[in-house]
């Protein structure tokens, strides 16, 4: 193998997006989604990762924009891998953190020009309300948060 100058090698090597969700249960178990004016579906309060921001950072960040509140950010439940897919044309490295629970269910302050609605949901209608290739964080996340052991998923999928 030939030595290639650094700058070259790195030039090559592919590249991939990230992004955060902060996983929010109620006192019951319930999971706090919410529901973006700019999409067809709920989501996991969250978003992308920017420039010079670790994926904990931008985890309390979302959480701020989105809810008005700060956030403990905890242990990472999930890993996820997603494929290109759509108009995204890079992957995309999801990370899923542990934010706790909430005894609130009302008072958020929710920026009315990005965020239609916030609710809490049982964990197979919070799943319903999801993409499907984003469902099965929502059994990966109460999984890893028992066990207290990360989850890596691949296109959704448990990998072995």
């Amino acid at each position: 193998m030939t030595w290639t100058e650094p700058s070259t090698w790195y030039a090559k090597l592919p590249a991939f997006h990230a992004a955060t969700a902060a996983f929010i249960t109620d006192t019951v178990g319930d999971v706090l989604l919410v529901k973006p004016t700019y999409r067809d579906h709920w989501a996991f309060p969250g978003g992308y990762v920017e420039q010079d921001e670790y994926p904990h950072q931008a985890c309390a960040r979302e959480a701020r924009e989105e809810l008005g509140i700060a956030v403990a950010v905890g242990e990472l439940l999930v890993v996820d891998w997603a494929s290109p897919a759509g108009q995204r044309p890079r992957a995309l490295v999801h990370f899923t953190f542990d934010c706790g629970t909430s005894t609130r269910h009302d008072g958020f302050t929710i920026p009315e020009q990005e965020i239609e609605s916030v609710g809490f949901f049982a964990p197979d209608e919070a799943a319903q309300r999801l993409p499907d290739n984003v469902a099965p964080r929502v059994s990966a996340a109460i999984r890893a948060r028992a066990r207290r052991i990360p989850c890596y998923l691949v296109d959704g999928v448990t990998a072995s």
